[in-house]
């Protein structure tokens, strides 16, 4: 195990409080503001090691671990040694060490987030904390509200919080239980614990957990112990937060149900939130994010407290909690549905790289993301059929702006004409565009997501023409039609590293694709006329890119596989399920152009 005090430039010290010894970890510039992160159960201090080390480049980053845990001592006895207010004993003395003149900025996860939440609501360690990050682990005040007020009026779908949570909870009864949880860690749980988290939570295998780990979950049982009836029966009435707080919610924790979070504005007036398509231990499964987060919103505190004024419009969009701070790259960002995805991007407060072959229309882009919401935002210049071209783009893109988070395939033209009039050259430009640039995307930059190893989202703009069949679309049908297909597969493939994938089918939405789309097996004059005819057509359609722009986004925070946007594709999509020979008729009618 890499222990953190052995780092470049990691500081330990010893403080004591009580009777006990926590052994403490400083790195980074002591002068910088001052990041405490506090571990869970059953983990020690290293279960923030890769979040640690990225946040040193620009905090003061101070771990500890937890009374029991790591190489901290354990109280004696247990029983008692591990209550709220010795746990807040030792978070004064370790602030009082390390930062003894100025408010630190503390961060939970699980039991450090349980605690945590005592920190920033006592009386006596108020102007101390300047703002709390709070992950998997709430407040036992206000889920003992939370309980209270499902069972004084209870209602069908209260009940089923209450169920859903309980189940959730299993855990928590079976650490009540005497000595066999003991037993269980230090015999062939604690033995196969680095398995199930690799198996289950998707942990990556290396040097985590600690060697500690039995003797850390024994003694951590007392935290259960000591803690949890004694809260949830007589909850504090004054567990109001006095700094601002950041909630970060896996959606995918199986310990914890969102709905616990519901009414906690009520608690915490000055709360931020943000959603994770993640398990359990995000710190060490999404380090990159969360040190993304937490640094954002460090940042904003101190400029708060400095007095500094906003610079730009806050991310308020209807997925800001999900897409705040994350790293999106929108091919064919120049018009239509791509400059649409990269403004509602924007909006939720992602930063977007805005990819075209038309530089100015990308530069535009750009400038404009950044003004409605973007934090960063760049313009790059790129033809997606260019294979050498897009790896220069991946390489330039991991090494300036990091790995994305979120990767929308976007660049596409149209083609219509029968299939004798489509020439080799018309065929080998649509699948050029509309399939290979969508391949080499998902290739180049699907592989730096998996080599991440912390998941992701790649969207693939496919079309209704995917599954509805014209006879005057035979090549644009097909090259969308494996759009959708390679879309399948590539969902398949890529689950089990938490990448998902998913193919958007619009339909008929007014962009310039009409007018600068291609018909084959007409003279000039015609072509003109037939896209002049088809714009207006959409036109009259009026279906705004804005609204598919959208679906995209609620497609990543829901992981759908396929999504239909416009009625019409959702129809031909439900046609193409249940009543195929339909379409297939469908398809023998003569276009209206």
């Amino acid at each position: 195990m890499t222990d953190l005090a052995n780092l470049h430039g990691a500081r330990e010290r010893w403080v004591r409080t009580g009777g006990i010894e926590l052994c403490v970890v400083e790195l980074g510039d002591p002068d910088r503001p001052t990041v405490v992160l506090v571990h869970g159960y059953p983990d020690s201090k290293e279960v923030w090691s890769q979040v640690a080390t990225r946040l040193a480049d620009r905090f003061h980053v101070v771990l500890y671990d937890v009374r029991g845990h790591g190489r901290s001592t354990a109280p004696a006895p247990l029983r008692g040694g591990f209550t709220l207010e010795k746990l807040t004993d030792d978070f004064v003395a370790v602030i009082d060490a390390v930062s003894p003149d100025k408010p630190v900025h503390l961060v939970g996860h699980d039991w450090g987030s349980v605690q945590s939440w005592e920190f920033v609501t006592v009386e006596r360690t108020e102007g101390r904390i300047a703002s709390f990050t709070s992950m998997s682990g709430p407040s036992l005040d206000h889920f003992g509200h939370w309980i209270k007020q499902r069972m004084k009026r209870p209602t069908p779908r209260k009940v089923g919080q209450l169920l859903g949570q309980g189940a959730k909870s299993w855990y928590v009864y079976m650490l009540h239980t005497p000595v066999l949880p003991e037993l269980a860690w230090r015999g062939p749980l604690g033995k196969r614990w680095p398995k199930i988290l690799e198996r289950v939570e998707r942990v990556p295998a290396g040097d985590y957990p600690t060697p500690s780990l039995p003797s850390d979950a024994a003694h951590g049982a007392w935290l259960y112990r000591d803690n949890v009836r004694a809260r949830l029966r007589r909850p504090r009435e004054d567990a109001y937060a006095h700094a601002p707080v950041q909630l970060i919610t896996p959606l995918g924790d199986a310990f914890l149900s969102p709905r616990l979070y519901d009414q906690l504005e009520q608690w915490a007036p000055q709360l931020t939130r943000r959603t994770l398509p993640a398990k359990h231990w995000v710190p060490r499964t999404r380090p990159d994010q969360l040190t993304a987060w937490i640094g954002e919103f460090v940042a904003a505190q101190e400029e708060v407290e400095a007095g500094v004024p906003a610079q730009r419009k806050k991310a308020d969009g209807k997925y800001a909690d999900r897409f705040g701070g994350q790293l999106v790259l929108v091919t064919g960002a120049g018009s239509g549905i791509g400059r649409a995805t990269a403004f509602a991007f924007a909006e939720a407060g992602a930063r977007v790289v805005a990819v075209d072959r038309d530089a100015d229309s990308a530069a535009r882009t750009a400038e404009m993301a950044q003004l409605i919401g973007a934090p960063q935002a760049w313009a790059e210049t790129v033809d997606v059929t260019d294979e050498q071209a897009m790896e220069k783009l991946a390489e330039k893109v991991a090494a300036d702006y990091g790995v994305l988070d979120v990767l929308v395939n976007n660049a596409g033209i149209g083609l219509s004409g029968s299939f004798f009039d489509t020439t080799p050259e018309d065929w080998k430009k649509v699948l050029d565009v509309n399939l290979w640039g969508v391949i080499h995307g998902c290739r180049l930059f699907g592989k730096q997501m998996a080599a991440r190893g912390q998941g992701g989202h790649i969207v693939n703009t496919a079309s209704a023409a995917a599954y509805q069949p014209s006879k005057a679309l035979p090549a644009y049908s097909t090259s969308k039609a494996a759009v959708l297909m390679l879309s399948e597969c590539l969902r398949a493939e890529l689950a089990r590293q938490g990448i998902g994938v998913s193919a958007i089918c619009p339909g008929l939405v007014n962009t310039n694709i009409t007018a600068t789309a291609r018909f084959a097996g007409v003279d000039a004059e015609e072509e003109k006329r037939r896209q002049k005819k088809s714009s207006r057509l959409y036109g009259l359609r009026n279906y705004p890119p804005e609204k598919v722009a959208d679906a995209i986004l609620g497609a990543v925070a829901h992981n759908k596989a396929v999504v239909p946007v416009t009625p019409e594709a959702r129809g031909a999509h439900l046609m193409s399920r249940f009543t195929p020979r339909a379409l297939r008729a469908i398809a023998r009618l003569e276009p209206p152009l």
